[in-house]
């Protein structure tokens, strides 16, 4: 077993001499190949990835525009508790003498109820917003991955024969004999 390992070992420190050869130092190839794997994510993936987003702005976008009418029918409201707040106003002047508090009181609470509307609108927006941006994310996210997944499935499919995978395994045997030995 040591002859075995001995040779794999030592196919590691081929003399370079402008020929070529197998490299066998393990990590330096996996970088190479998850260089390799992510170029090749990077250049196919986003044109896939530009089009989820250009699909996820549409949407944040019509949320936008919804929340917006949203508004603008607050903002009516508003105008016609102004306009209510007027016409109260105008009765004030009427009914001065006989209760005046009184109607202070109800233009007070009808200013307040529909400042309380509009930050209700205002808040369900932003929170609209905020949870679509998310699940935005989120999607682009989980398809970024399983892209990424399938691209390097295959990558090492189309790469990988039945010779490189009784190299690797022998590769692996004998340096795991190897470790074995050296901790015993």
């Amino acid at each position: 077993m040591k002859n075995v390992t001995d040779s794999f070992v030592s196919l590691g420190y081929w003399p370079s001499a402008g020929s070529f050869g197998l490299n066998t130092d393990i990590l330096a190839t996996n970088l190479i190949n998850l260089s390799v794997v992510l170029g090749v994510l990077i250049f196919f993936g986003k044109g896939v990835l530009s089009d989820l987003l250009d699909n996820r702005k549409q949407r944040i976008l019509s949320t936008i525009r919804n929340s917006e009418e949203l508004r603008g029918g607050a903002i009516e409201q508003l105008e016609k508790a102004r306009a209510r707040l007027r016409k109260v106003e105008m009765e004030a002047d009427e009914f001065r003498v006989n209760g005046y508090s009184e109607i202070e009181r109800e233009k007070q609470n009808l200013i307040n109820a529909t400042y309380e509307n509009l930050e209700r609108l205002e808040n369900y927006k932003n929170e609209t917003i905020h949870f679509e941006q998310q699940r935005a994310i989120n999607q682009v996210r989980q398809r970024v991955f399983q892209q990424a997944l399938q691209g390097a499935l295959g990558t090492l499919n189309s790469c990988s024969n039945s010779e490189l995978h009784l190299r690797t395994i022998s590769a692996n045997i004998g340096m795991l004999g190897a470790m074995k030995e050296i901790t015993d």
